[in-house]
């Protein structure tokens, strides 16, 4: 039993607050960067584009332009970031959107189909294509990159078939609309950020008191409570400036938060929970980091890769309904284009690892932050597409640069 003490006594010790920063700067130089990058690309940007811009870029309204804007990114990130955790890709995630995009509008304008009876349609394609996906890929043992790529082509060709060359079907339903158009009740706003925040207090509480009572290295009181305001004072800043008057006109009133963010919202922390707190989260790292150990130790490895492309595929299903409410139709190019592009982008420049086994579920929204700021922030100052496109490819080259040097340094130490 002593000598087991002595193994274990290195997470038992007592953290302060300058031995968990020295911590964090060891890991910070083995590599560990997580979502420091993201972080300080997003800072760069807002002061980039608020000295660029001063009366614009931080306004009310456009801050809320921002939230939609980066919705359907970050919920399509949301989904890559389960396949990237196992070094697979999905490239016909944009397109599957798309796809169920148009089943979703099809059934409502031209079945005359409720608008719950059409999500759910929308919401089963999604998971059905996920496991097609998954089988061909987890079973036959087909490249990723080859089932998704030839998918890619062929989603694109069964929207055009369902929508017709050149055609658009537009999204009326008033839930639908809502989503990505309306603003919830300022009373609900505060009460929901209120308790969001009361919430996350308990958990980082109750999770360092377990971490103390089980004699495992618990983070400094200081720095949880410092956790704690930032995430607070982010809830209820974010509340406060969506509660005010962004009408153009001074005769309407438009304010509250936007009904989409709070479904990200909860999306987000659904995955967080899952990959953090479940056993279903932790075998998708550990086939991540190594499917071989991972099979060697009793995981069903073929059953965690083809759950992780219905659950993206799921979730595209979702970010397309969202991209559908924002634009009030559906084209037979939606979810197209640079979309999947971008999710992936987002995934990645939020810290997620391309070479598999490291991410989190707040790497999408980070990373769709970023990828919404530049091209809000280069919309205001009139650029061209082609500008767009070429400092967005820019940012995803350097959010692979780091991850590559980072993963490098992280084998050299030996981690």
């Amino acid at each position: 039993m002593k000598v087991a003490d002595a193994d274990f006594a290195i997470d038992r010790r007592e953290h302060t607050t300058a031995s968990a920063v020295r911590d964090y700067w060891a890991k910070v130089r083995a590599g560990e960067l997580g979502s420091l990058p993201a972080v300080f690309g997003l800072v760069s940007l807002i002061v980039l584009f608020t000295a660029l811009r001063p009366e614009t870029f931080l306004s009310e309204r456009n801050i809320a332009n921002l939230f939609v804007q980066a919705m359907s990114v970050t919920i399509l990130a949301l989904g890559l970031v389960f396949v990237l955790l196992l070094g697979e890709i999905d490239l016909s995630a944009g397109v599957t959107s798309g796809v169920c995009a148009a089943v979703m509008a099809k059934l409502m304008v031209e079945a005359g189909q409720p608008w719950y009876t059409a999500v759910l349609a929308a919401l089963l394609t999604g998971l059905l294509i996920g496991a097609v996906i998954g089988l061909l890929v987890a079973v036959v043992r087909i490249p990723s990159f080859v089932v998704t790529l030839a998918l890619f082509l062929g989603l694109q060709g069964i929207t055009l078939r369902l929508i017709g060359e050149g055609g658009t079907v537009p999204v009326r339903d008033e839930v639908i609309v809502a989503l990505a158009n309306d603003n919830m009740p300022i009373w609900l706003g505060w009460t929901l950020a209120v308790g969001c925040s009361v919430l996350f207090a308990a958990s980082q509480l109750l999770r360092r008191h377990r971490q103390r009572s089980r004699g495992l290295i618990a983070p400094p009181l200081g720095l949880v409570v410092g956790r704690i305001a930032v995430v607070t004072a982010a809830l209820l800043g974010i509340t406060f400036l969506m509660g005010l008057d962004r009408a153009p006109s001074p005769t309407v009133v438009l304010n509250g938060v936007p009904w989409g963010v709070p479904l990200v919202a909860l999306l987000v922390i659904t995955a967080t929970f899952v990959l953090g707190r479940t056993v279903y989260g932790r075998h998708v790292y550990a086939v991540g980091g190594n499917a071989e150990a991972a099979r060697r130790a009793g995981i069903n490895v073929t059953a965690i890769r083809m759950s992780v492309f219905m659950i993206a595929s799921t979730l595209a299903a979702v970010a397309g309904m969202v991209d559908a409410s924002r634009l009030n139709s559906v084209t037979p190019d939606a979810g197209a284009g640079n979309v999947l592009l971008y999710a992936v982008g987002a995934a990645v420049i939020g810290g997620t690892s391309l070479f598999g086994g490291k991410g989190r579920a707040i790497d999408a929204v980070l990373g769709g932050l970023v990828i919404s700021v530049i091209a809000n922030g280069l919309g205001l100052l009139g650029a061209q597409a082609y500008l767009n496109m070429l400092i967005t490819g820019g940012v995803l080259l350097l959010a692979a640069s780091v991850d590559a040097l980072a993963r490098r340094r992280r084998v050299a130490v030996g981690r």
